[in-house]
């Protein structure tokens, strides 16, 4: 009597635990198909999503791509190391990405299969021993007959998802894949209505911004650099942006001006450094006709054409001291007049400068005005070099290297481990530039000789 009674209880347990299971199985679908219909942001929407995935799939890391051609963009992730969100995987240079785009059923590797994993070394719990992922899960995620993303699982316990259920997985990749295309969709209408008149910003975008145009890193200095940004950004003050050279000070203006009230209109740059003084007047300014030789018709200056944007002064610490006074006038009265005319133009600007000078050295010797430095200082920003955000460099190496690879049409690059270990001990005088520079020059001399698809580069 007493092991039939034991037995029932055993029997009872493993219902309940069955039965909880489902329960929370059915909680997981009735979370995403609730939020194809709320009103979300979309990096909530993809946060929510996954949660909501890794609460069904027991894993160490699991990651959301959405599809664009053959790439597969990665936009959410947990459990993966930062940089996992900075890479492009293209599904040709990936067979296991392949394979779940292409099968209609949740794919579950072999433990001993000899194809790469995608996320090997990029699991966050496994980022210094750099092993190899032991089970790996992925479905393809659909909308109606259209492959819209994938849903990757992975563990470093071998057999982790063996006793999943597949039917259940094929309904949450279904489900997945409803939420991802109506999150692209939203996402579409919120960015052609946040761009609207975005083709005139884009004219005068610089290469800095199409190289990468974000603020990577998750180092302390990047995060209150970040937070300074936001600050300063929703008012109208201007900006003195100071650090060394290549450490991304044009960027850190952008950034400023496209979180600004001013970001539908253009931010100008103007480099003071190349302004021969004979005509900085004339480019900040602008003339008339008949002004001197060669001002053969009227022109609008920099601050002019800035009108109700932005206007950032590079290398501000190069303006020749006898333009100085000028354009303290025009901060001061909020007015131009160009070389020529007797008649002043209101200008509504936001002006932001930066230096890699010691501004206030050169205010002591004489060389920068001391009224002109405290009205461009009224909200100063340092950005800080990279050798005091060493634990960024990683993710900034990680975005570099797959530029890089693209732009050269090569497969998987990959730095060695003692490659790794020189980057984050270097000193890096010339900063983020120099790092980009210096793996640019890696993988280019690394690849000499390869085909496209001729392995992994090892950098």
């Amino acid at each position: 009597m007493m092991q039939q009674a034991a037995v029932i209880r055993s029997i009872t347990k493993l219902e309940m635990k069955q039965h909880h299971e489902q329960a929370d199985r059915l909680g997981v679908l009735m979370q995403i198909a609730s939020d194809l219909t709320a009103s979300l942001a979309t990096g909530d929407r993809y946060a929510r999503l996954l949660t909501a995935v890794t609460r069904a799939i027991p894993c160490d890391a699991a990651c959301l791509l959405r599809v664009e051609g053959n790439e597969l963009i990665p936009v959410a992730a947990r459990g993966l190391a930062p940089e996992a969100l900075v890479r492009v995987f293209d599904r040709r240079e990936h067979p296991r990405l392949d394979i779940i785009l292409r099968s209609l059923d949740p794919v579950l590797f072999p433990e001993d299969s000899q194809m790469a994993d995608p996320f090997d070394g990029l699991l966050a719990a496994d980022a210094k021993a750099r092993l190899r992922v032991h089970a790996c899960l992925g479905c393809r995620l659909t909308e109606g007959e259209q492959v819209v993303g994938a849903l990757t699982a992975d563990a470093l316990q071998p057999g982790a998802f063996d006793r999943l259920d597949r039917g259940m997985l094929a309904m949450l990749g279904a489900l997945a894949g409803a939420a991802m295309r109506t999150t692209s969709l939203i996402e579409a209408l919120e960015r052609r209505a946040e761009r609207r008149g975005e083709i005139a910003r884009e004219l005068h975008r610089s290469a800095g911004l199409a190289s990468g145009g974000q603020l990577l890193g998750d180092s302390l200095a990047v995060r209150r650099l970040a937070e300074e940004i936001r600050t300063v950004a929703a008012s109208d003050l201007p900006v003195l942006i100071t650090g060394e050279t290549g450490v991304g000070k044009e960027l850190v203006a952008r950034q400023i001006h496209d979180l600004s009230p001013r970001r539908e209109e253009a931010m100008i740059q103007v480099n003071c450094a190349a302004l021969p003084e004979s005509v900085a007047e004339s480019e900040l300014f602008g003339h008339v006709k008949g002004a001197f030789t060669g001002a053969v018709r009227d022109r609008a200056g920099k601050f002019e054409i800035a009108a109700a944007g932005t206007l950032f002064l590079d290398e501000i610490g190069e303006l020749p001291l006898p333009l100085q006074p000028k354009l303290l006038r025009a901060l001061q009265q909020g007015e131009v007049q160009r070389v020529g005319s007797d008649r002043s133009v209101r200008v509504d600007v936001r002006v932001i400068a930066a230096t890699n000078r010691n501004l206030t050295a050169e205010v002591e010797a004489g060389r920068f005005r001391p009224d002109l430095f405290h009205r461009l200082a009224v909200y100063p920003i340092h950005v800080p070099p990279l050798r005091e955000r060493r634990e960024d460099i990683p993710v900034l190496a990680a975005h570099f290297l797959d530029a890089c690879r693209q732009r050269l049409g090569l497969g998987r690059v990959r730095l060695a481990d003692e490659a790794w270990e020189r980057l984050v001990a270097a000193e890096w005088p010339g900063n983020v530039r120099e790092l980009e520079n210096v793996l640019s020059r890696g993988v280019l001399r690394a690849a000499r000789g390869l085909g496209a698809h001729a392995g992994p580069v090892i950098v």
